[in-house]
Parts: structure tokens; C-alpha cells; sequence
């Protein structure tokens, strides 16, 4: 009986287990990294947060080119990512006594999440790469500025850090937040005490986010009132469509150029490395052929297009345009009902994100004797 007593105690108490386990805090760490040092310290960050049993860390970068191999393998965020977190520790290297201009680009795409109030009464901490020193707390002031029009609940440093703190060799410790001095002599920067101070303030952004644990009203009213997007994979799935390697290069180009938010994809119609039904349409090829290769065609984009989401489909925001050109005798005036082949599968996998505005054009050839070639220009997050 006494057993038995037990077991139920057991069971009765395991919903309040897993129940506190499924409410970690998560807390993202975002950074723009250069020369691995505030990447360093983004890593130092995330273990602070997750010495907090109820609190998780969630790596991200912002996507620029000068960002190194080191940190290649953490996802790229987009501006919406900052209204899923309980918390958020910016880090960015300080560029004349400022946040870089890869985070001040990313935070100016953050007007409607302003505008909507999404980030009231979110914890908020900040790190940067510092160099020698010089505005070092000018920048992280500056950064302050930007969060607190927010509305965000800003989490200093303080001098948690001064104990212990090596003395012998220059440190990058501010009230404010942690700094690395990237450039100053030292065996290795970030420094053990550099990055022991990145530890505290990871500890000290968990502690807050995890005391705040009642969500505003006015947050959970913006999560209730976004639209649901469907999940690009997900749709593939249901329309069992699995998309294609991406075709290499056959020239001295690339397969997509993203100049801003819009991508430039170009592809004709090649499947396992040959073109299908190649040739003049209506002479080598019937028109149902020639909507296979449309459509085979409009796969490849999409692989492209996947590529330049760094896998991420769902940060596609609009298909911008198509441009059909396909192989055809003179005379030919049936291009419209080809290129729908293209049309109709861009908006079963997009939705409305697929609708595009549309050229169509005839031509005497197309490289590699392909009977179809497609241009498409994505806007993406």
C-alpha cells in the first residue's frame, strides 16, 4: 500500500516535471562577427544562459560577407526571429564608436516590429568586439539607444566581473556590457577574463528573462494576430515534390546574385545532368513535353532559390517576376499557356508569396538547345 502511495505521488508530480521543463526560457544570442572575437564571446554568452536550469540559448548571426568559416555553422536570423525570444544579447564589433553597419542594417528592417510593440518588456543585453578600446562605451550607449526605443528592458554588467578579473593584462570590462579589446597584446583574445565576464552576463540576461515570466498582453495579442504562413517543406511534401541538385554552373557565373532583399535566378530545363526534351517546340518536342520542361525548369529555380535561403524557403517574401523565353518556330503565339506550367507551380508552393507579374517571349535558340529558359527576381527576408 505504502508503494502504491508513492507511485501516485510520482505520477501526480510528473506533469509539473515536464511542465517545467517545456517553459525554459529561450534567449537569443545574435551576433555580427568579422574576426571570430565577438563570435567567441557570443559562445562564452550562451553557456552563461544555459547555467540556468530554466533557460535555453539559441545561436544566430547576421548574414554578411565578411563573415568567417568559424562561425559558418550557425543559422542566419531574420528581423522577425526578435519577437520569438524571451530574451535577446546583441554583439557586434564596435565601428567608431558604434554597433557595425551589418547590425544597424539588420535592426533598421525592425520598424513594424516597433510599430506593433512586439519587444516591450523584453530583457535585452549587449557585447561587442572592441579592438583597442577606443568607444568602446560610447557604442554599446548607442546601442542602448536603439533598444530602449523598443521598449526593451536593457541588463548591464555592472562590475559582476571585477573578481577574479586578471589585472596583468588589459580587459575590456565596461559597467555596461562585455567588451573583447580584439587588438591590444594578450596570448589570446577573448581573454579567460573577457569571456569569463561574457559567462556572468549571460547568467545575469537568464536570471531577468526567467524572472519575467508572465508574457505582456500586448505581445501575446501580436502573436495571436500574425497570420499563420505555411511551411514551405511541409507543402512540398504534400505535393510530393522533391527538388533537384542544384545545377552547376556551366560558365564563369554564379547560380543566383542577391543584391539586397531580391534574388536573381536563371535556369533552363536540365534534370540528372541532361537537358529534357531539348530542341524547337511543336517540331522536336510536343507542347505537353514542353510544359514538362517548363515546369522541370521552374524546380531548378527553386532549388537555386533554396540555396539563397541558406536552406530556409520560408524566408521567401514574394516572388517579384518570371520571365519565360522558350524555343519556337516564328509565327509560334501559345507561349502564355507554357509559362503557365512555371506560374501554377510557384503559387501550389508558395501561395500568395508565388504570384508574380509575367513576361513571356519566343526565341530562335536558347543555350544548350533547352527548349525552355526561366528568370525569376525573389524578394526575400
Amino acid at each position: 500500500m505504502k508503494q502504491l502511495k508513492i507511485a501516485l505521488i510520482a505520477l501526480s508530480i510528473l506533469p509539473c516535471l515536464t511542465s517545467v521543463a517545456q517553459e525554459k526560457k529561450q534567449i537569443l544570442v545574435l551576433f555580427h562577427s568579422e574576426q571570430s572575437t565577438t563570435y567567441k564571446l557570443a559562445r562564452a554568452l550562451a553557456e552563461g544562459i544555459d547555467k540556468n536550469p530554466r533557460a535555453q540559448a539559441v545561436l544566430k548571426r547576421i548574414e554578411t560577407a565578411t563573415n568567417t568559416e568559424k562561425n559558418s555553422d550557425i543559422p542566419l536570423a531574420i528581423i522577425d526571429d526578435l519577437t520569438q525570444y524571451d530574451g535577446i544579447a546583441f554583439g557586434s564589433p564596435v565601428h567608431f564608436g558604434n554597433m557595425s553597419g551589418a547590425m544597424r542594417s539588420f535592426l533598421d528592417q525592425s520598424v513594424k516590429i516597433w510599430t506593433d510593440r512586439a519587444l516591450e518588456g523584453i530583457p535585452a543585453t549587449v557585447f561587442m568586439g572592441a579592438g583597442s578600446g577606443a568607444g568602446n562605451e560610447a557604442a554599446i550607449l548607442s546601442f542602448w539607444s536603439s533598444l530602449a526605443v523598443h521598449g526593451m528592458i536593457l541588463v548591464p554588467t555592472g562590475i559582476m566581473a571585477m573578481d577574479g578579473m586578471d589585472k596583468n593584462t588589459a580587459q575590456g570590462n565596461t559597467v555596461f556590457g562585455t567588451t573583447s579589446l580584439a587588438s591590444m597584446p594578450a596570448p589570446e583574445r577573448p581573454t579567460a577574463s573577457e569571456l569569463n565576464a561574457a559567462r556572468l552576463q549571460g547568467e545575469a540576461l537568464a536570471r531577468v528573462a526567467v524572472a519575467l515570466a508572465v508574457e505582456s498582453p500586448k505581445k501575446k495579442a501580436v502573436s495571436a494576430s500574425k497570420p499563420q504562413r505555411i511551411s514551405i517543406e511541409s507543402r512540398l511534401s504534400e505535393l510530393q515534390i522533391t527538388l533537384p541538385d542544384t545545377p552547376a554552373p556551366a560558365g564563369s557565373y554564379v547560380p543566383y546574385v542577391r543584391t539586397g532583399n531580391l534574388v536573381y535566378i536563371n535556369q533552363v530545363a536540365l534534370k540528372d545532368g541532361k537537358i529534357l526534351y531539348p530542341g524547337i517546340i511543336e517540331k522536336d518536342l510536343t507542347v505537353a513535353q514542353a510544359k514538362e520542361a517548363t515546369r522541370q525548369t521552374m524546380l531548378n529555380v527553386i532549388a537555386v532559390l533554396k540555396d539563397a535561403t541558406q536552406g530556409d524557403l520560408n524566408r521567401v517574401k514574394q516572388c517579384v517576376q518570371l520571365t519565360g523565353f522558350f524555343n519556337t518556330a516564328a509565327g509560334y503565339t501559345q507561349h502564355a499557356g507554357l509559362m503557365n506550367s512555371a506560374s501554377d507551380l510557384l503559387i501550389e508552393v508558395f501561395g500568395n508569396r508565388g504570384k508574380h507579374t509575367r513576361a513571356t517571349v519566343g526565341a530562335s535558340s536558347i543555350p544548350v538547345n533547352s527548349a525552355v529558359e526561366i528568370q525569376a527576381v525573389f524578394e526575400i527576408e
